[in-house]
C-alpha cells in the first residue's frame, strides 16, 4: 500500500524521489542463489538513504530501538515490539537514535515458486498488504525467528521443508498475535484521513469510487476531498488511484492471477481498460512490468 503524508519540506524531496525511482540504489542483501536469508538486524545500521530492494520481499521485526522508518514517504515511529514490511516496489529508509534489536526475513520470489504450500503463499499475500503490525507476543514470535536463523543456516536434504514450514508458522503467529499499523493522528481532520488510509488497507477489495468511502465515514465526498487535501495535497480518488496502483503491481509480483483477474478485482470495466490505465500511469504493460520484476 500506498501512504502519501506530508510533514515538512524534506518529505517532498523523499516523495519526489520515491516518484524518480530509477535514479534510487537498488540493494541486494541477499547472497547469490540464495531464496531466503533470516538474520538479525544489523546494530551498526542507524541512518540510510531512500532505496529499493533488487526483487525481494523484507520483513523486519524490532525488539529494540528507538526514531523512525520511513516506507513510502510516510513516517512510522519506531516503538518497538514491531514489525514492518517492505515490498519490493516502495522506497523506504531508516533514522534511529539507539541501537535496534531485531530480525530480518528476506524472501525472494523463487522461494515462493518452489513452495507447494498454498496456505504459505496465501499467508505470504497477507502479509505483504500491510505496511506493518504492532505485537502483541513478542516472546512467541523472537523463537521462530531465532529458530529460523539456525535452520537456515543448515544445507541438508530437508532444510527446504523445515524452513517452510517454521515461516509458515511465523507468518501465521504474527497475523495471530499482532496487530496491523495505521498512521497515527493528531487532530480530527487527520484522524479521519487516517480512517480512510485504514478502509482503503482493508482485505476486502479496493473500491474506486469516492462516495463508497465517504459513505463509510459517514462523511461527503466533498468532506473526504478536503481532508485529503489538507493531509495529503491530493483529492480522495488520487488517493484511492494511488491505492489501487500499489495494489495492481502487488497482484503482478506476489500473485499468480491473471490480468483479467486483477483489472475485475479492482473493479476495472475490462482488462483492456486496466491495462490502458496501468501504461498510462507506469509507461509499460502489466505484462511486462510482472516479466521484468519477477
Amino acid at each position: 500500500m500506498l501512504f502519501i503524508f506530508y510533514w515538512k519540506a524534506d518529505e517532498v524531496f523523499f516523495l519526489i524521489m520515491a516518484k524518480l525511482s530509477t535514479h534510487l540504489p537498488v540493494k541486494d542483501k541477499i547472497e547469490l542463489g540464495k531464496s531466503i536469508k533470516i538474520a538479525p538486524f544489523r546494530k551498526h545500521v542507524r541512518k540510510t538513504a531512500p532505496h529499493k530492494h533488487n526483487k525481494y520481499l523484507e520483513i523486519i521485526y524490532l525488539s529494540g530501538g528507538s526514531g523512525f522508518h520511513s516506507i513510502d514517504s510516510f513516517e512510522y515511529p519506531i516503538n518497538p515490539p514491531l514489525i514492518h514490511i517492505v515490498r519490493q516496489e516502495q522506497v523506504h529508509y531508516w533514522q534511529l537514535e539507539s541501537e535496534p534489536e531485531g530480525f530480518v526475513v528476506i524472501l525472494k520470489r523463487d522461494f515462493v515458486e518452489k513452495s507447494l504450500d498454498k496456505e504459505l503463499k496465501s499467508l505470504i499475500e497477507k502479509i505483504s498488504r500491510q505496511p506493518g503490525f504492532r505485537v502483541d507476543n513478542h516472546e512467541s514470535l523472537e523463537k521462530f525467528f531465532k529458530l529460523l536463523v539456525e535452520e537456515n543456516s543448515i544445507e541438508e536434504e530437508y532444510s527446504f521443508p523445515v524452513v517452510e514450514g517454521l515461516l509458515k508458522a511465523l507468518l501465521a503467529k504474527i497475523l495471530r498475535v499482532s496487530i496491523p499499523l495505521t498512521p497515527s493522528t493528531a487532530d480530527d481532520s487527520v484522524g479521519l484521513f487516517k480512517s480512510f488510509l485504514h478502509l482503503l488497507e482493508e482485505d476486502n477489495g479496493l473500491k474506486r469510487k469516492v462516495s463508497y468511502y465517504a459513505d463509510l465515514l459517514a462523511v461527503s465526498p466533498q468532506n473526504l476531498n478536503a481532508v485529503s487535501r489538507t493531509s495529503a495535497s491530493k483529492s480522495a480518488s488520487g488517493v484511492i488511484a494511488e491505492f489501487v496502483m500499489a495494489e495492481s503491481k502487488r497482484l503482478l509480483l506476489y500473485t499468480d492471477k491473471t490480468v483479467s483477474e486483477i483489472a475485475f478485482s479492482l473493479e476495472f470495466s475490462d482488462s483492456s481498460h486496466f491495462v490502458k490505465h496501468f501504461k498510462k500511469t507506469t509507461g509499460t504493460t502489466p505484462q511486462l512490468f510482472r516479466t521484468a520484476n519477477r
